[in-house]
């Protein structure tokens, strides 16, 4: 009802129940647990409280729809993909105020996901047909060499609360393009994303078993989880989420010797030298700093200016914040910053920003959580930051820029690489031959140069370090899902 005054057209995408083996079930022992809006607090929807047996139904379901899946061509895959994207842009609108009540976001920018989400449908719709194989030069005029890319079989998806539309349709696109079968975990905060979209897939005509969602609360995440990485029946598991849980999904795969995809946690610098053009800086800043209020594994989190511009930066920098940003409930019209998700994320940003206050860091703008919410932070700029500060040492995950002067490009780089992780970096520059020396230099995945906004269905996601393991998106990213099988046909004379 909530949702309904809100312009939602079509409550059926609001379920309330989970999806196995083409059914919309609930949990077997009956439990639920509440989703709220962390902009009021308020409840949206109940969803099953799923558990082990839950998930082993769905992974049964999974492997059994496998041994058919596996076996249709890629213009069949093509096509049922292609349909499920028709729908979702159908129903964008629906989709975008379902992330907003459920992840807090601003409509705009839940708009935006939808579009960036179903991009990847559209993609993999297209990659689907272009997995190709090779055949190779025989050292033997009597054999032929024959490479083959097969799906790996069953792949269990565990899936952030950051993005709750896109990181599904990032990972399911590509497997199902590949002919694997699903089984999703969406985050406990944001289960009822992930169920819209599968009732449109549904729509579209997958069949039973070849998509399950298992939604669970954060008490059973572990053992959903733990199953997902040890069931002989999995073939492969792709993780978004925490550097410290992808560690743990890493050992409990390692028995299985299974197929993993993670990408995890960034620290990303954000490098201003002399040369760049301040308002493009600036710019890009502001998106790639305050998407989401902050929360993306991609987000500027440690901010490097150079000492000529550093005056003129932070200037332009405040004006900029103070002028343009409007905090509040993510269904009113001119709010651009929603609140975080949960009072755990809140309460590390407060941490965050006071061990570094006390540490000698200056708030130039915000510095505190803000009235309006229980789950809201202030947009906040601060200075005089050092390296051992703990924003820049961790990753803040919230509405929070820090800045440090710096002297040389040698000094930033070595900066920029002192980090455990390396998904995302970005840097502003008009000098062309230090805009090639940098990037090569950057220990990351990825690097934005006079860009802020870098994330794309033909991008090659991903980082290095300990940010992760494989790409999403991009042509690389059915990688992950496929094995490569060598055919050595003799006796051809």
């Amino acid at each position: 009802m909530m949702l309904k005054g809100h312009g939602l057209r079509y409550a059926s995408l609001l379920h309330q129940e989970a999806y196995i083996g083409g059914k919309w079930v609930g949990a077997a022992s009956g439990k639920l647990f509440p989703v709220t809006n962390p902009a009021n607090d308020k409840v949206i929807a109940s969803v099953p409280d799923m558990e082990e047996a839950d998930t082993r139904a769905a992974i049964d379901s999974a492997y059994e729809a496998f041994k058919t899946w596996q076996k249709t061509t890629a213009r069949e895959r093509s096509l049922l993909l292609r349909k499920w994207y028709n729908l979702m842009e159908e129903h964008k609108e629906d989709l975008a105020l379902i992330i907003t009540a459920e992840a807090g976001k601003p409509v705009t920018e839940s708009r935006g996901e939808i579009g960036y989400g179903n991009s990847f449908l559209e993609w993999y719709s297209e990659e689907a047909k272009r997995i190709y194989g090779e055949v190779a030069q025989s050292p033997s005029a009597s054999k032929e060499m024959i490479f083959l890319r097969q799906p790996i079989g069953v792949a269990a998806m565990i899936t952030p609360w950051n993005f709750p539309n896109a990181m599904i349709t990032r990972k399911a696109g590509a497997a199902l393009a590949a002919g694997c079968t699903c089984v999703i975990k969406p985050a406990e905060d944001t289960p009822l994303s992930a169920l819209a979209a599968v009732d449109l897939a549904e729509k579209a005509g997958f069949p039973p078993g070849v998509i399950n969602v298992v939604t669970t609360s954060r008490a059973n995440t572990s053992v959903v989880g733990e199953l997902m990485c040890t069931s002989k029946k999995v073939a492969g598991v792709s993780f978004t989420g925490s550097t410290a849980v992808g560690r743990l999904l890493y050992k409990l795969c390692s028995d299985g010797v299974k197929r993993i995809g993670l990408e995890l946690g960034g620290n990303a610098p954000f490098i201003v030298f002399n040369s760049a053009n301040i308002k493009s800086a600036v710019e890009g800043l502001m998106i790639a700093k305050f998407r989401n209020s902050g929360q993306a594994c991609i987000s500027a989190n440690r901010i490097l200016v150079q000492e000529e511009v550093y005056d003129k930066f932070l200037e332009a920098l405040m004006e900029t914040v103070s002028k343009t940003l409007v905090i509040g409930d993510g269904f009113e019209k001119e709010v651009n910053i929603g609140p975080l998700i949960n009072n755990s994320q809140l309460k590390k940003v407060e941490r965050i920003v006071n061990d570094s206050v006390a540490a000698g860091a200056k708030v130039e703008l915000g510095g505190k959580c803000h009235s309006i919410g229980s789950k809201f932070f202030q947009p906040t700029i601060l200075s005089n930051v050092t390296e051992d500060m703990a924003c820049f040492q961790e990753e803040i995950f919230g509405p929070v820029i820090a800045l440090k002067k710096f002297k040389t490009e040698e000094e930033a780089v070595a900066i920029a690489n002192a980090s455990e992780s390396g998904l995302a970096s970005y840097f502003y520059s008009q000098d062309v031959s230090q805009v090639w020396r940098v990037a090569r230099k950057l220990e990351t995945g990825m690097v934005g140069i006079n860009e802020g906004l870098i994330s794309a269905a033909e991008g090659a996601f991903g980082g290095v370090k300990e940010s992760g393991i494989g790409r999403e998106g991009s042509r690389h990213g059915i990688d992950d899902y496929t094995y490569l099988k060598y055919i050595c046909l003799g006796g051809i004379n």
